[in-house]
């Protein structure tokens, strides 16, 4: 009997990834606190280690560790990007010769790798540095860009329409939203039971699981075939040739399209990953001064964001089009930031989630309204590109607000959230300039049907 249940795959991987992202960041920012300060860390059941009183020597310490912690983040992204970048490419895109689960077994692999490595490092002391050659390594085995192309690779795969299309993808970024919110609690309470040390170990067991379901369990989607070529050289001319022609075969309409879409994706990426991406530091920081278990809520508080942005998503649909709904997530998004921006109270910063309910909407809609473009063919190759760009992006976005917050935390910690507030201009004025090319969504349908009734064509 066929599987083609996938989502306990994504369920626990986003678990994973989403526990160990805030004790990373608060593992490293532990490490520069003790090697900056010559101090041990404390952590309380109220608040972490944290001077308030900026007169006092210690508070010039914190702003040293926030900036070093900042900067040493964006190190360790910058060297996993490159080949992160290169594997998510060859791998989703063959993902239409070769079949879509290598594309999750991979990742899983280099997740295994991270968290067992995480577990040695907390548990004896190793030299920090060491993790910029741990991102290097688990680069190599494709990361998240790699295990995102081919979750909705293969989810759209299954999908027998344009509207189970859309809704199966929001199925998706749901679970990615609510499992974030879980591994964001999960990592506060089990960093404060059980250290570091276990709950990177944890990590690794989850892990074994997924590997196993993914290897005996999980069937293809995909017929494979042609997935041994006869050289290296058609081997790369394999890869890359399906990307190419998606743009060089199409009509001057489907290019603009899938092009304005494309930046529209990158734009809002770059914008809210890199003002969310900052939230554990300047949480940490004065005059929050957060712990773990804080910080565990606050990551929660993303599982009601992406179940309202999935219920907002679902309600919506049927009476705006997509080009709507990316907008109004934006707009919620840039509501959120700015009051972040000045919470300077613990309720302030869980209400500052509140404007952002629908922030999460516009990266099934872009996704769907991609997908919708390409013929089935083309899906991986679409894939492809969306895995790519969000590696890109994430690390270029993660390097400049990173490098922008070090520069400006000293006198408004907050100006980052502004900035990145600010930044969305540009997908919404991409976005207007969408709506020239694509006048209703019936359009997105005619591209495809044209589209295969020229390869009809040329095939006769």
């Amino acid at each position: 009997m066929k599987n083609f249940i996938v989502e306990p795959v994504i369920c626990i991987y986003m678990f994973v990834s989403s526990m160990e992202t805030p004790l990373v960041q608060q593992y490293i920012y532990r490490r520069l606190w003790e090697e900056t300060t010559n101090t041990t860390f404390i952590d309380n059941d109220t608040i972490s280690h944290c001077e308030l009183n900026q007169s006092n020597p210690a508070f010039l310490k914190q702003q040293e560790v926030q900036e070093k912690a900042s900067l040493f983040s964006m190190k360790k992204e910058l060297c996993s990007a490159i080949l992160s970048i290169l594997m998510a490419f060859i791998l989703v895109a063959n993902g239409d010769r070769c079949g879509r689960k290598w594309s999750l077994s991979l990742p899983l692999v280099g997740s295994l790798l991270g968290s067992t490595f995480l577990g040695f490092m907390s548990y004896f002391s190793l030299y920090l540095p060491l993790l910029f050659a741990l991102s290097f390594v688990t680069g190599l085995f494709g990361g998240m860009a790699t295990f995102l192309g081919g979750a909705f690779s293969y989810v759209v795969d299954l999908s027998e329409n344009e509207r189970q299309k859309t809704v199966r993808i929001a199925v998706v970024d749901l679970i990615f939203g609510l499992l974030s919110g879980l591994g964001g609690v999960a990592s506060g309470y089990i960093l404060k039971r059980i250290g570091f040390t276990w709950t990177f170990a944890t990590a690794s067991l989850l892990q074994v699981v997924n590997i196993v379901y993914v290897t005996c369990c999980l069937d293809e989607t995909v017929k494979i075939s042609g997935c041994q070529p006869h050289s290296l050289r058609e081997g790369i001319k394999d890869t890359f040739s399906g990307v190419w022609l998606l743009f060089k075969l199409s009509s001057c309409r489907k290019r603009a399209t899938i092009i304005l879409l494309l930046c529209v994706f990158m734009t809002y990426l770059f914008t809210m990953f890199g003002g969310f991406s900052l939230y554990t530091l300047y949480e940490l920081n004065a005059p929050l001064c957060w712990n773990a278990v804080y910080i565990g809520y606050g990551s929660a508080v993303s599982t009601s964001v992406s179940l309202t942005g999935f219920l907002g998503l679902l309600l919506l649909y049927r009476c705006l089009g997509d080009a709507c709904l990316v907008c109004i997530g934006i707009i919620s998004y840039v509501g959120g930031a700015v009051m972040a921006a000045f919470a300077n109270t613990t309720l302030l910063m869980f209400l500052a989630r509140v404007p952002s309910l629908l922030l999460f909407v516009p990266i099934p809609v872009l996704r769907s309204m991609l997908s919708k473009v390409v013929l089935p063919k083309e899906q991986g190759a679409l894939f492809a590109c969306i895995a790519c760009l969000e590696v890109v992006t994430g690390t270029t976005s993660l390097a400049v607000f990173s490098k922008i917050y070090a520069m400006t935390v000293a006198w408004f910690p907050g100006f980052v959230f502004l900035l990145s507030a600010g930044l969305c201009i540009l997908p919404l004025s991409l976005l207007s300039s969408l709506t020239c090319v694509t006048k209703c969504k019936e359009d997105f349908v005619q591209l495809v049907n044209e589209e295969d009734s020229l390869g009809e064509n040329v095939d006769s």
